[in-house]
C-alpha cells in the first residue's frame, strides 16, 4: 500500500499476474478490433437524435425549479463550508475535511455522479449560482455577454484549469495546505466569475474545468438530453458518439488520461527515488513529469489520427473526428485508480466533517471490496474502457472513410488503444 501524490488517500497492490492482466487485455481489444471489422460494415451510432423519452412525470420532476434550487443551494452550502473549513480549520489533512473534499468527493466523487446520472456539476456549481445571483441582483440576463470568446476559445480554458488542478494535486509542494487550496480556489473562481461576467452563462459550458469534466464522463451516462432537449434512456455509446468536435477537446482528454497515467506512475518506487534524488528538486521534477506524461499521450494520439488519415483518406478536422473515442478509455482509468479512494477516503471525509459538527468520532465504513474484488474491477474497467474506444473509434470510422479503407484506417487507432491499455495495467500491476 503507497500513499499517494496528494497526500488524502491510499492505493492497493493489483494481486493479478502481469501475465495473465496484459493478455486479457490485448486480447479483449485485438478481438473486439476482428469483430468489428468483419460484422460492423457502417455505422450505427446517431448521438443526440437517439434515445427514449423518460415519462413526463420525470421530466417535470428533473426541470423543476424546486428541484434545481435546491441543487444549487446544495453546492454553495458545500462549498461555503470547504471555504470555512479552509480559512478556520486546521492545517492537517487527517483533521481537516476541507482538502478530501476537493480531491476526493469533488475530483473523484464526480466521475462515478457524472457516469451515472449525467453532466450534475452543472446544477451543483456554486459559480455558476454565484454568477445568477449576481446577474439578478443587477436585473441583468444570465446570457448577457459577447459569446463569441467563450465559443471561439471552447475548451482550452478548460483543459488549462484542469492542469493546474492536477498540478496542484500532484506536482505542488504542499498540496494538501490549506494555504494552498485556498488560493487555488480563489483564483479559479474570480477567472471563472471573470470570464462569465464578460461571456455570460455560456462560459461555464465551454471554459469551466469541471463542468466541462463532468460534461464529458456524462456522455457516457445512461441518462441524457435528445437533440430536442428532452432526458431520454439512451445507450451510452449514442452519447459518446453525440460529443462535440469544438476547440480544446482533445487537450482535454489528453490531460485527463495523462494525469491519471501520472498519478499512477508517481507511485512506483523508481519514480519516489528519482524526486527524492533529483538535483532539480521535487517540485520541478514533478512538474516535468506530469507535463511529459500529458505531452507524451497527446503526441501518440496526433501521430495514430494523422496516420489514420494517411492511411484511408482525408476527414474533416481529423483530431477532432476521433477524440471522443478516447472519453471510454479515460473513464477506465479514472474509475481504475481512484475506485479505492473515494470508497476509503470519501465515507472519511464525511465522518471527519460529521465529528466536527459533533457527531462523536463515527468510524469510517470498511471498503467494499477486497483486494482481489478491487483488482477484478481495476482490470475490468481498463479494459472495457479501451474496447468501448475501439467501438467508438470503428463505428465513426466507417462514418467517415470509404469502406475499403474503413478498418485499415482503424488500425493506427487500434495500436494506440494498446498502447494506452497495456501501460495503465501496467500501473495498476507496479
Amino acid at each position: 500500500m503507497h500513499v499517494l501524490a496528494h497526500g488524502v488517500g491510499s492505493r492497493h497492490d493489483l494481486p493479478v499476474s502481469a501475465f495473465h492482466a496484459y493478455a486479457g487485455a490485448f486480447a479483449a481489444l485485438l478481438f473486439s478490433f476482428l469483430a468489428l471489422g468483419l460484422l460492423w460494415p457502417e455505422s450505427r451510432f446517431r448521438g443526440d437524435r437517439s434515445g427514449r423519452p423518460l415519462p413526463a412525470v420525470l421530466q417535470r420532476a428533473a426541470d423543476s425549479r424546486a428541484l434545481r434550487g435546491g441543487l444549487r443551494a446544495l453546492g454553495l452550502v458545500a462549498a461555503t463550508a470547504v471555504l470555512v473549513h479552509l480559512m478556520a480549520g486546521p492545517d492537517d489533512p487527517a483533521r481537516n475535511p476541507a482538502p478530501g473534499a476537493v480531491y476526493v468527493l469533488l475530483w473523484v466523487g464526480l466521475i462515478p455522479a457524472s457516469m451515472l446520472l449525467g453532466p450534475v456539476w452543472r446544477l451543483l456549481n456554486p459559480l455558476r449560482t454565484v454568477h445568477l445571483l449576481g446577474c439578478r441582483a443587477l436585473r441583468r440576463s444570465p446570457d448577457a455577454g459577447r459569446r463569441e470568446p467563450a465559443l471561439r476559445l471552447g475548451h482550452w480554458p478548460a483543459a488549462a484549469g484542469l492542469l493546474a488542478f492536477t498540478w496542484l494535486e500532484l506536482a505542488s509542494p504542499a498540496p494538501a495546505s490549506r494555504t494552498a487550496l485556498l488560493l487555488f480556489l480563489l483564483s479559479y473562481a474570480a477567472v471563472q466569475l471573470a470570464g462569465a461576467a464578460v461571456c455570460g452563462r455560456v462560459w461555464f459550458d465551454r471554459c469551466d474545468a469541471f463542468e466541462v469534466y463532468s460534461a464529458l464522463l456524462a456522455r457516457l451516462a445512461p441518462l441524457g438530453r435528445g437533440a430536442d432537449g428532452r432526458l431520454v434512456l439512451r445507450n451510452p455509446l449514442h452519447g459518446l458518439d453525440g460529443t462535440p468536435q469544438i476547440p480544446g477537446l482533445v487537450a482535454t482528454v489528453c490531460v485527463l488520461l495523462g494525469s491519471t497515467a501520472y498519478d499512477g506512475f508517481s507511485d512506483t518506487p523508481w519514480w519516489i527515488n528519482t524526486l527524492q534524488t533529483s538535483p532539480l528538486g521535487r517540485t520541478a521534477t514533478a512538474t516535468a513529469g506530469l507535463a511529459g506524461t500529458v505531452g507524451g499521450i497527446a503526441l501518440l494520439y496526433v501521430v495514430c489520427a494523422g496516420s489514420a488519415r494517411l492511411i484511408a483518406g482525408p476527414v474533416p478536422r481529423p483530431l477532432g473526428a476521433f477524440a471522443h473515442s478516447l472519453l471510454p478509455i479515460a473513464a477506465g482509468y479514472l474509475v481504475a485508480h481512484y475506485f479505492s479512494l473515494l470508497t476509503t477516503e470519501g465515507p472519511r471525509t464525511l465522518v471527519l466533517a460529521l465529528d466536527g459538527a459533533g457527531s462523536g468520532g463515527l468510524p469510517a465504513p470498511d471498503p467494499p471490496l477486497g483486494p482481489a474484488g478491487l483488482a477484478t474491477l481495476q482490470v475490468a474497467a481498463v479494459v472495457t474502457g479501451h474496447v468501448l474506444g475501439v467501438v467508438a473509434a470503428h463505428d465513426r470510422s466507417v462514418r467517415l472513410f470509404p469502406p475499403a479503407r474503413a478498418v485499415a484506417g482503424g488500425i493506427p487507432l487500434l495500436v494506440l488503444m494498446i498502447g494506452y491499455t497495456l501501460c495503465g495495467i501496467g500501473l495498476l500491476v507496479a
